[in-house]
C-alpha cells in the first residue's frame, strides 16, 4: 500500500469526523447566541424578546448542531441543516446583493454545502452513528 492509499483508508474517514465536529462547533455558537447571547455579540445588540423565526432559527442551530457534534442521527439533521441555510441565504442575504461576499451570505451558502456532503458521506468514525452501527453488525 503506498503512503498515498495509506493517507486515504485510514486518515481520510478520521478527517470526516474533525470536519464535522469542528462544523458542528461553529454552528452551536450561532444558536446559543441568538438564544442566550453567548458568546455575547460585538458591539450589543443582544437581548429582548425573539421572533418565532430566529427563535425557531436558534433552537435548530444549538441543537442541531449539537447532535451534528456527536454525531447522531447525521444524515437528517445534515439534510435539515442543509436546507435551513438554503432558506436563510435565499430570505436573508440574497436581497442585500448579488454576490454572497457582498451580501455576506457566504458562511450560509458554506453551511449549506457542507451539510449537503455530510448527508451523502454520513458522520465518520468518531460518531455515535458509527457506534450504533458496529453494534449492530456485531449482534
Amino acid at each position: 500500500m503506498s503512503k498515498i492509499e495509506e493517507l486515504q483508508t485510514i486518515w481520510a474517514p478520521r478527517a470526516l469526523s474533525v470536519l464535522r465536529i469542528m462544523t458542528g462547533l461553529l454552528y452551536v455558537q450561532h444558536g446559543t447566541q441568538k438564544l442566550f447571547d453567548f458568546p455575547e455579540r460585538t458591539g450589543g445588540g443582544g437581548g429582548g424578546a425573539l421572533s418565532p423565526l430566529i427563535l425557531a432559527s436558534g433552537i435548530l442551530e444549538a441543537g442541531g448542531g449539537a447532535l451534528f457534534v456527536a454525531g447522531l442521527f447525521t444524515r437528517p439533521v445534515a439534510f435539515i441543516l442543509s436546507g435551513m441555510m438554503a432558506v436563510a441565504y435565499f430570505m436573508v442575504h440574497a436581497p442585500n446583493g448579488f454576490f454572497p461576499i457582498n451580501n455576506r451570505g457566504d458562511l450560509a451558502i458554506l453551511f449549506c454545502f457542507v451539510y449537503l456532503y455530510f448527508v451523502c458521506s454520513g458522520a465518520g468514525p468518531w460518531s455515535i452513528d458509527a457506534v450504533i452501527a458496529r453494534k449492530k453488525s456485531a449482534a
